[in-house]
């Protein structure tokens, strides 16, 4: 029997040069939950200028951040850069295209979504989520930015709590960064 492992909602909003990422810190082995306090989003690069948010299985996750982080020191922190290079060696390099994750990258100027499928994707609006309980909470934001003023730090408070109401694999164990 595969066990299938589901553990995480990842969201990041932005306004203007504000940027505020928050992961649950649910990981789950099947039906089970095995760690409620996770650490899925890190300040990184120089400075930690950069902000990165993984999901999908944890080691290839940790993998990928690695690899992120070289990049981002290859290219002297240029996050547009680092994160193309990586999605190229992501879908090309044998080991790598094995790796089932998904990374969400964000300075001052950009947020961009890296797939093993080679996408790099930058959000119209400022708002993307990836994991379990993505799509929840990245509706949530959406409402919520669209309809309030609410400060970006409440928004994604308020989006992962609804987000961990509706999916059994996010929790209210947040990690919240800001650039």
């Amino acid at each position: 029997m595969k066990v299938i492992t589901r553990s995480t909602t990842v969201l990041c909003v932005r306004r203007g040069d504000r940027v505020v990422m928050a992961g649950d810190g649910q990981v789950s082995l099947g039906e089970t939950i095995v760690k409620s306090s996770a650490k899925k989003v890190r300040l990184v690069g120089k400075q930690n200028r950069v902000l990165a948010g993984f999901a999908g299985s944890t080691a290839d996750a940790l993998t990928l951040l690695e690899k992120f982080e070289q990049s981002l020191e290859k290219y002297s922190n240029n996050l547009a850069r680092a994160a193309v290079e990586l999605a190229k060696d992501w879908r090309t390099d044998r080991a790598l295209r094995r790796l089932e994750a998904l990374l969400i990258v964000a300075d001052r100027e950009q947020t961009l979504l890296l797939s093993g499928t080679g996408d790099v994707v930058e959000p119209d609006d400022g708002v993307i989520a990836i994991g379990s309980g993505g799509n929840y909470a990245l509706s949530a934001a959406r409402a919520l930015m669209r309809h309030t003023d609410m400060e970006l730090t409440e928004v994604v408070r308020g989006a992962m709590a609804i987000a961990a109401e509706i999916c059994v694999f996010t929790n209210g164990n947040l990690i919240i960064e800001t650039i």
